[in-house]
């Protein structure tokens, strides 16, 4: 094995030994024993694995940077192991070229070129740091540490730690290909419009859903509070919600139309409030309410201050056409999106992800309703745009959702013109597993199963077979065809963002 290496390699030969004799000459103390442990800790990527499993406790960036680098770990480790110990067969350092005080105990017997440990140190640090530098940083002194160890203990040679870390770090920059690195998500932008001021809610008329998920009796006397002046209409259950937001938007006197409940309610409400130029004041209230979230009145102090200062955006709507029933006299459906559709198995996931949410928490929720829903769901035939798939899921955001390759949460810009349109395909082979393997690595933007597009209109066709269509959160039944189009800035909203 030695004669081998030194046939072709004898300069490299004499730079190591030349380099371990300076590591000799160190005189020996309780740093010896700490790079021992150190190295000890890394045996099988123990110390790595440790490492993430802190990182995991927080979700985010830092869990999903412990997964990338241990994936860049795995790779950097079997690449070392199973290739080039085999292709590159070399002696380890002798006692007699290092103190015997100095030696790990036992010595390991496999190929000294390339060191797996530094390759595996080199691999989880840089990994780490491509999602979250700051953390690589800091994980940087103690990849060094683990690869110098392996000199300070006789088990490499310089060399062999050079080039291992230099695999490591290349493995790590291999798996942004399969593991992109998470774009930034852009700064919030917002068109300013102009809006009356409201000061006490005088000229405001809200209306407010009691079937919404967080509705008590104290959500109307808490609205009275802080809008003395207004005109709050509460729809009690058993009445039309359509028809009592119509009311309430042409209320004698209104300036600015309020609106207090989930997605569907605030949709509705935004139909309403185009139609009239009237300025929409989403109120916090509701089981979802994603566009409060987004327009920055996510709570009632934040509605209550754009509100009175008149503080206004414009926002872009998508407008839906579904057709149901029998293809002859269809019943055609319009509505307006302000948010998210959906068309597969999508709704069955988030239904299924609360149902679970109050006993595992969210994360934990969505993985296991993500599992059973794909487990025992079934792809759809659709034709989009005139081309036909089978899919998984068909999604269309209005405005662009970030992140990009994971569960869309946040659109900090709300008129950018365009519908934010993915599609989740079956027609790749072991589609099911990509997809589940996708989600959990949040790797979605990057899969062979995911085709991302913006587009300003799309058209779905169901091929005469009724497919469930999620528009805000309403689901409508026995849909053959549905048509979305972006209508640009036509909705002005209250936000403190401007």
């Amino acid at each position: 094995m030695q004669s081998k290496w030194r046939g072709s390699h004898r300069w490299i030969d004499r730079l190591d030994k030349y380099l371990v004799q300076h590591v000799s000459s160190l005189p020996g103390g309780n740093h010896d024993d700490f790079f021992r442990r150190l190295s000890a800790s890394a045996n099988h990527g123990k110390l790595w694995i440790a490492v993430a499993a802190g990182m995991a406790a927080f979700p985010g960036k830092a869990r999903r940077a412990a997964v990338h680098g241990l994936i860049a770990q795995a790779v950097a480790s079997a690449v070392t192991n199973g290739v080039f110990k085999t292709l590159l067969p070399r002696a380890r350092p002798l006692p007699e070229h290092l103190p015997v005080f100095r030696f790990v105990h036992p010595q390991p017997t496999s190929s000294s070129m390339p060191s797996g440990h530094s390759a595996s140190a080199v691999a989880f640090a840089v990994g780490v740091g491509l999602v979250r530098p700051a953390i690589g940083a800091a994980l940087a002194p103690v990849a060094a540490g683990v690869a110098y160890s392996r000199v300070h203990t006789g088990a490499h040679w310089p060399s062999d730690v050079l080039f291992g870390s230099a695999l490591g770090a290349g493995a790590a920059l291999v798996t942004r290909h399969w593991w992109p690195v998470r774009p930034p998500i852009p700064v919030t932008r917002r068109t300013a419009a102009s809006a009356p001021g409201l000061p006490g809610g005088e000229g405001l008329s809200i209306v407010v859903n009691t079937l919404g998920g967080s509705f008590t009796e104290e959500t109307a006397s808490a609205l009275r509070d802080v809008f003395p002046k207004a005109y709050i209409n509460t729809v009690d259950p058993g009445e039309d919600l359509k028809q009592q937001i119509t009311e309430t938007a042409e209320h004698p006197g209104t300036k600015g139309l309020g609106v207090w409940g989930g997605d569907g309610t605030v949709g509705a409400a935004a139909a309403a409030a185009v139609e009239r130029s009237l300025p929409l004041l989403v109120l916090p209230g509701g089981t979802l309410n994603h566009f409060a979230r987004d327009a920055g009145t996510g709570s009632l102090e934040e509605a209550v201050a754009a509100a009175t200062n008149g503080a206004a955006a414009k926002a872009d709507i998508g407008f839906v056409t579904a057709e149901r029933g029998l293809a002859g006299s269809p019943e055609v459906s319009e509505l307006i999106m302000l948010n998210t559709s959906s068309i597969g198995l999508y709704p069955n996931l988030v239904r299924r992800r609360e149902h679970l949410q109050p006993a595992l928490g969210k994360p934990l929720a969505g993985v296991v309703a993500m599992f059973r829903t794909f487990a025992a769901g079934t792809p759809i035939t659709l034709t989009v745009d005139g081309v036909r798939r089978r899919v998984w899921i068909a999604y269309v955001g209005r405005g662009r959702y970030y992140p990009r390759d994971h569960a869309p949460l946040l659109r900090p810009v709300l008129d950018d013109g365009v519908l934010d349109f993915r599609i989740f395909s079956a027609d790749e082979s072991f589609a099911r597993l990509r997809l589940l393997w996708a989600v959990l690595t949040g790797t979605v933007a990057s899969s062979s199963i995911t085709h991302l597009r913006e587009v300003t209109e799309v058209s779905i066709d169901a091929g005469g077979s009724p497919m469930a269509l999620a528009v805000d959160g309403e689901a409508l039944a026995g849909v053959r065809k549905v048509h979305y189009r972006v209508v640009p800035r036509a909705l002005v909203y209250y936000t403190p963002l401007g």
